[in-house]
């Protein structure tokens, strides 16, 4: 049983790409549904009121749906369908806690694992019908669901407050610093509990305004400029790079690419997550590096960004709006020669149908009394 466990997950690169090729419709109708809301409101922010707010709905809705998306079908190429359901439900459990897209990864494999296992349990022929259909559903699930909110879900509470703690103590200090570490941790998971750190201290910052003149201190305002670079350098880097040397890329992500460049610009990093599943490994130190870089530059620039939002839709709203582009597109050159260094060509690889297992469940097997 160990050596099956071991050569299924040998095959977890696989396993990554198959979730990933089932959630980037959900990316692209969504992000470029949010970015489409962003953009026609002209205020550089989501729009909260009339029917830009309601499309704007529906772009978040399909953007939230893309972690439990990926989490279950990359179960579900474990392990057939049997992994979907205890795989999705871990990945909205992962998106609820803030765990984000690694956490959706992370319930993804642990319940294709839980499923597999629970398949090589002997169990009597009178219940062997009713395994795949109840007892390994509803147990893999209580056990994937359980590791998710007892196990995963209070350390990333802890490191949330952790985080915040710290960067409160860092602010009076050398922004530049700053601004290497903002811009890094906002690259790092691009919508996860690191992410959500960063961003909600710059908010928070710039959303604390002067009375008498109505807006955030200059220090809070340069602050989120830093913020708003990283934001957009992880997609638009990446959308550049499947342009530029489209070998090392799927079809599927070449075609993400393009949103990735339009969700980008008006500032939802979420369009880099389908490059940084599928790849983690190369794909996030790039990105961590590019922003990192481009948001410390902002800084040292002295850009200032009244607005708690990223991308260059708000560039036409910050000082220094063209010392707020060079410092995007320096980072954005960065990123994108590194990705092009490190990824490797990819493979056309030719997939086989998947057979039919003895416990698949399929509705004719019901009998309807």
């Amino acid at each position: 049983m160990l050596n099956e466990l071991g050569d299924l997950l040998k095959d977890t690169k696989k396993h990554l790409m198959t979730g990933v090729s089932y959630m980037i419709p959900f990316v692209v109708a969504g992000g470029v549904l949010l970015a489409l809301s962003v953009l026609f409101s002209g205020k550089s922010a989501v729009p909260t009121t009339g029917s830009l707010a309601k499309l704007a709905t529906i772009g978040s809705s399909g953007l939230s749906l893309m972690v439990p998306i990926l989490s279950g079908y990359i179960a579900y190429s474990m392990t057939d369908r049997p992994g979907l359901a205890p795989g999705i439900i871990g990945g909205y459990l992962a998106n609820q806690i803030g765990a984000g897209f690694i956490g959706g990864i992370i319930s993804g494999l642990l319940a294709g694992i839980v499923v597999f296992l629970l398949r090589k349990i002997k169990v009597p022929k009178s219940i062997q019908s009713i395994m795949p259909i109840f007892v390994i559903p509803l147990v893999s699930t209580i056990i994937v669901g359980g590791f998710m909110e007892w196990v995963i879900g209070i350390p990333i509470a802890n490191l949330m407050k952790t985080l915040t703690n710290w960067l409160n103590g860092l602010k009076s200090g050398n922004t530049v610093v700053l601004g290497l570490i903002l811009g890094a941790m906002i690259a790092s998971d691009m919508g996860g509990p690191i992410n959500k750190v960063a961003y909600s201290f710059a908010v928070a910052m710039v959303g604390t305004v002067n009375p008498a003149t109505g807006l955030a201190s200059k220090s809070a305002m340069i602050i989120m400029a830093g913020v708003g670079v990283a934001i957009c350098i992880p997609p638009l880097s990446l959308g550049l790079a499947s342009i530029i040397a489209p070998k090392k890329f799927t079809n599927e992500e070449r075609e993400t690419g393009k949103s990735a460049i339009m969700m980008g610009l008006v500032g939802i990093s979420e369009g880099a997550i389908p490059f940084a599943a599928g790849d983690p490994l190369r794909v996030i130190p790039c990105n961590m590096i590019g922003s990192a870089i481009g948001s410390a530059l902002t800084m040292l620039f002295g850009s200032e960004n009244p607005a708690p939002w990223g991308g260059w839709i708000v560039a036409l709203v910050t000082k220094k709006p063209w010392l707020y582009l060079l410092a995007s597109l320096i980072g954005i050159a960065i990123t994108t020669i590194l990705i092009i260094l490190c990824k490797k060509e990819v493979k056309t690889v030719t997939t086989k149908p998947k057979e039919t297992s003895n416990d698949d469940f399929e509705l004719d097997d019901l009998e309807i009394l």
